[in-house]
């Protein structure tokens, strides 16, 4: 992700801001998560960017995962659910006049790459069994 810079006066507010409420959306989701359903799940997903609005209303969360594919369904449904709380959860870590709705957008780039290299691997081992024979 792309970071602006403030005329020379190091990152802008709103930068400072979406890093800390990723900061602390990873921390909540990986320690602080109580539903037992999705919990365990939680552990292998990455919030990798927050993307704030300008008036602080809303904000897109953009996460990965390392779980099985088949499971996105239920993470993006945990995630939905739990929003409220963390949310919550966020007024009590962040200080802002207004903390933002959240909005979790799956980024399929971490899955996407793991099976482009196993594609890879296996074209490289299919590649040598034809030069061994």
């Amino acid at each position: 992700m792309v970071t602006k810079r403030n005329a020379g006066h190091g990152f802008s507010r709103s930068d400072r801001v979406s890093e800390q409420i990723r900061r602390e959306l990873a921390d909540l989701l990986r320690f602080h998560l109580k539903d037992q359903r999705i919990a365990a799940k939680m552990s292998l997903v990455t919030v990798a960017a927050v993307e704030v609005t300008p008036d602080y209303t809303h904000a897109k969360v953009f996460y990965t995962s390392l779980a099985d594919p088949s499971v996105n369904g239920a993470i993006a449904e945990g995630l939905a659910h739990s929003a409220s709380y963390l949310r919550r959860e966020l007024g009590k870590r962040v200080r802002i006049h207004h903390v933002p709705e959240l909005h979790f957008i799956f980024d399929p780039s971490v899955q996407e790459g793991a099976r482009l290299s196993q594609l890879i691997d296996a074209a490289v081992e299919s590649d040598q069994k034809h030069r061994d024979e």
